[in-house]
């Protein structure tokens, strides 16, 4: 086997390893997507109602990098959201400039409902992985996805 023999299969590996993870990450997001209709929202607008849920009122224009958004997409969200009436805006006293999303008591009994019912299909999801497999699955992918020094 010589070094061109060597740099193929290394790319082939890459490629197959690329290929299994995007196939893998697509048939997550298609069962989390469907798990979340069943409730009558998307998975961005779950994911906010969680993060108002766990994490309190949050100023919208951060909302996007904690559940990895595009800022531009925030604003139409949590005006879905607010036509739900599951989230509200609430100006900051301290700063004009800032609003904050803050979760409805509809919406903290929507997530209290939907929430543990939701745990169950993530939990189906990796339910075949022991807790070692998923801790290896963990730190391999943080590997993979976390920026080189």
């Amino acid at each position: 086997m010589d070094v061109k023999d060597v740099i193929t299969l290394e790319t082939n590996l890459s490629l197959k390893t690329l290929v299994v993870l995007m196939r893998a990450s697509q048939s997550v997001q298609d069962i989390l997507k469907q798990d979340m209709g069943k409730y009558g929202v998307n998975p961005t607008e779950f994911a906010v109602l969680e993060l108002l849920f766990h994490k309190g009122d949050q100023p919208i224009q951060h909302i996007g990098k904690k559940i990895l958004l595009a800022s531009s997409s925030i604003t139409y969200v949590v005006d879905k959201l607010e036509s739900k009436g599951l989230v509200e805006r609430k100006a900051c006293p301290t700063d004009r400039r800032v609003t904050y999303a803050a979760i409805t008591a509809n919406g903290k009994e929507f997530i209290e409902d939907a929430f543990p019912k939701h745990e169950k299909t993530i939990e189906s999801i990796f339910g075949n992985l022991s807790n070692e497999e998923l801790e290896t699955t963990i730190a391999l992918l943080k590997k993979i996805g976390l920026p080189k020094s």
